[in-house]
């Protein structure tokens, strides 16, 4: 069975069970006052975890409904040409960020005082090594989970690219209640590129490289030089 052979209904049921594993817990991100009890080894592997088993579930969708992992942008066709185009694309999306952000505190939206939370902020060399895996898994898991599966289903139900787009960008900018609304409206459209491009380019490499470029910087590189 494929996904034209899959019911709306049927869709909307599966999907339906996905959110409900991942939304209630990227809401509670929102409600995050007190930080100082969460550690960044803790919170790395817990999302390391949480992000290779939902992406499991995917694939285990997938496989039930006969479906092509290609339908959800797994798929190297132009790997190297969408390479190069998520690292030159990931310039404007970096410095659009930066600048969407200010409008949005200058706005009167609300802002962390510092970049990064302590939970998100390594310390020492073996936490720089789980920083790194952790960008890894989470651009790879992430693009699969929003932009990959997400608008595969939400387009589907909807019978809507926009709509898909927009729901997913939606989800996507929960998880990041910790940066305040200013960083959840930038977070959103930035989910928003990121769909664009996958949606134009049929595959989830470039936005894979832009999204992993992004979390490098804010996770890795800026601690790792003492900018924090």
């Amino acid at each position: 069975m494929t996904s034209a052979q899959l019911t709306r209904l049927q869709q909307l049921v599966e999907v339906s069970v996905f959110l409900f594993l991942i939304v209630p817990s990227m809401v509670l991100s929102l409600f995050v006052v007190k930080q100082g009890g969460l550690s960044f080894v803790l919170v790395a592997v817990a999302t390391i975890l949480r992000d290779l088993a939902l992406v499991s579930l995917i694939l285990l969708f997938l496989w039930r409904n006969g479906e092509p992992i290609g339908r959800i942008g797994w798929t190297f066709e132009n790997g190297w040409k969408d390479i190069v185009l998520g690292v030159v694309l990931f310039i404007p999306l970096f410095f659009g960020a930066g600048l969407l952000e200010s409008v949005f505190r200058a706005a009167g939206l609300s802002a962390p005082s510092t970049p990064l939370p302590s939970f998100l902020t390594a310390k020492g060399y073996s936490e720089f090594i789980l920083a790194f895996v952790l960008v890894v898994v989470v651009a790879l898991a992430e693009e699969t989970i929003f932009r990959g599966y997400l608008i595969l289903r939400f387009r589907n139900i909807a019978q809507s690219v926009p709509a898909a787009i927009i729901l997913s960008a939606v989800i996507f900018s929960l998880g990041h209640g910790y940066e305040g609304s200013a960083g959840i409206a930038t977070v959103g459209l930035m989910g928003v590129a990121l769909a664009i491009v996958y949606v134009w380019r049929r595959s989830l490499v470039a936005p894979i490289v832009m999204h992993f470029l992004q979390d490098f910087i804010g996770i890795v590189l800026l601690p790792l030089l003492g900018v924090t």
